[in-house]
Formats: structure tokens, sequence, C-alpha cells
């Protein structure tokens, strides 16, 4: 398959062709004509030759995506969606676990400069992709950077792509309180990182204002297994029992969900629980999670569109994506509070 016949079946010519999947056909043909080339290039399975085009362009046509660990769901998503939209545009996408997850990330190249055209980072600080992107930042000699899930503004970030965390940790306590729920454990991550700062702050903020609200924490690395034991702590600590368990993601809520029935409790007519992400795992496990759903695929596609805009000089939009709650078996009314109707 020839670019040549993506143009007759897009009935354009073989320049207009090139322009739309090199990305270069903005002020030069119409937004309906490139979309016209780039369903019959998906149509007819296309695929130009990025390196000849490389060679001709001086350009690698190759973005990196950082994520802290390929274990999780989550960056599986976030890689999903940023490689849809760079397919789109002829780049090709590598995907490189941080060995130090969301510490420094080492160069996985002899020099990134050389082989990349721009990173995104996901659910890491700016700062820890300098031997990557380059401590000079973009313009000055390094490489475009996009984050997702990290703190805005971070130093030589070209754009931030953040779920509204916030907003998801309100819908979480809120649905709750509204449950009747005013003892509260937080299960959080043992992680020091923007997204779960984000949700530490929220929770204690949420349940500080809530008229005889209180709260436990304990702390928890990301798995199963870690996140029941926190959770046996928290529900055995001095005090009366919280009824409501908050945790950072759906591993560590599956670990409450285990830790509730290994005392003798029931999910959720003793205890509730409430999940982070929306993983597959949320509906695998019994009762199923009630959990705030984060766009992880849209996320990566936003930030990929980003970095886009970013390689062809324009403006990067930065963006906060709309989160949801999503209600489940495993949270209802706290004991002792009869439900409404």
């Amino acid at each position: 398959m020839t670019s040549r016949d993506v143009a007759r079946a897009a009935g354009v010519s073989q320049a207009t062709v090139s322009l739309v999947l090199g990305d270069k056909w903005r002020g030069r043909v119409s937004e309906r004509t490139a979309g016209a080339v780039r369903a019959a290039a998906q149509r007819l399975e296309y695929r130009p030759n990025l390196a000849a085009r490389s060679l001709r362009l001086g350009t690698a046509r190759t973005v990196l995506l950082v994520v802290p660990a390929l274990t999780n769901e989550y960056f599986a998503r976030v890689y999903a969606g940023a490689e849809r939209v760079a397919a789109e545009h002829g780049f090709g996408l590598v995907l490189y676990p941080s060995p130090e997850g969301v510490g420094p990330a080492r160069d996985p190249f002899p020099s990134a400069r050389a082989a990349l055209d721009g990173v995104i980072a996901s659910s890491m600080a700016a700062g820890a992709l300098r031997a990557i992107s380059g401590a000079a930042g973009p313009g000055a000699g390094g490489l475009p950077l996009v984050m997702l899930d990290s703190e805005p503004g971070g130093p030589g970030t070209a754009a931030t792509v953040n779920p509204d965390l916030a907003h998801g940790m309100r819908l979480a306590v809120g649905h709750l309180a509204g449950l009747g729920h005013r003892r509260f454990a937080h299960v959080a991550a043992a992680v020091d990182s923007w997204t779960f700062r984000v949700r530490r702050e929220v929770f204690d903020a949420e349940v500080g204002a809530l008229a005889g609200g209180s709260a436990v924490r304990e702390t928890s690395g990301l798995d199963v297994a870690r996140g029941r034991d926190a959770a046996v702590r928290a529900l055995t600590g001095p005090g009366p029992r919280p009824t409501a368990l908050v945790c950072d993601d759906d591993l560590l809520a599956a670990g409450a969900c285990k830790a509730v029935r290994r005392l003798g409790l029931r999910v959720p007519q003793d205890v509730s629980v409430t999940g982070f992400d929306d993983l597959s795992l949320a509906t695998a496990v019994d009762p199923e999670l009630t959990t705030v759903r984060l766009p992880a695929g849209e996320a990566g596609a936003a930030g990929m569109r980003a970095l886009l805009a970013a390689l062809a000089g324009e403006p990067a939009p930065s963006a906060e994506l709309p989160v949801s709650l999503v209600v489940r078996g495993s949270t209802g009314p706290a004991p002792g509070v009869r439900p409404n109707g």
C-alpha cells in the first residue's frame, strides 16, 4: 500500500496526503480534506515510511511516554489513548517504565534528545525527567515535555493534563457522608507525589468540614496485600471503629474489603469502602467497588495532542479532565442509619 493508493481513495493529490500524514496541513488544506485523508489511510491500513520521512524532515517522529510502572492498568489506558492520537499523526510512541518509579528517570537512550521529538510523563514530578527531556527545557535545547496527573506549572513543562482529583475525592466523601458516615479512615498511598497529596489534602478538608466528622489515616504500598494490612490497622486502632474506608486507589480498596472480612465484618453493612481509578478490578471483587472513575485514556490522548501542538510551535493546551463517581455495592448506609425511603 502506497501514498498514491491513499490519494486515489481520498480523491486528493499525493502532495496533500504527505501534508496531512506529516501533520503539515493546517492552513494549506481544509479540516474536511484532512479528515478524508486520515480516514482513507486508516481504511487502507497505510503506514508511512517513518524512517525515510525522518531523514527527510530531520525529526524522529517519536515520542517517549514515561510511567512509574507497567503493572497498573491505569497506565496501560493512558498509553492506549496517547498511542491512538500519535498514530493518527504519523508518530511512534515508546513506552518507558521508569526504573525508579516516581523518582528521577534515567535516559533510556544514549541521548534521548537525539532519538526523540518530545516526552510525555504520567504521575511524576517534572524535575524527575531532567535526564530525558534536558535541563534547559523546551525552546532552549531541551525536548518539549507534557505532564499527566502531575503538579501544574512544573519547570520546563509545555502543558499539564490532570484529572480533577479534588472533585473526585469530594464526590467520594460526600457520597459516604450522605449515607450517614461520620467516622472515616483514609487508606492512603505511601507515595510522595502530587496526585496523592491532592487526595490527602482534600480528604482532610472534606471530613474536617463535616459536623461530627472524624478520621484516621493509615499509609500503604500500592498493592492488595499491603492495602489489606493498612485497613486492618485502621479498623483495629484505638477509639471508635471507622464505618467508611476511603482508599487512594482500587488495589488498596480491594485489600480493604479483604480486611473487613478478615475481621468478621461485612461490606457494606458494617464498613463501606471506596476506591479510585475504576480499574477492571473494581467489578471483579464482591461486592463491586464504588470508585472514582478517572479518564485515563482521554488523559493520554489530551497529553499527546498538547505535545503535538508544542511541536508545531502552537500554544500547548493544559487541561483538567472531569471525573465521576461510580456507585456500586461496596457502599451503604452507616451502621444504625436507616436508608432514605
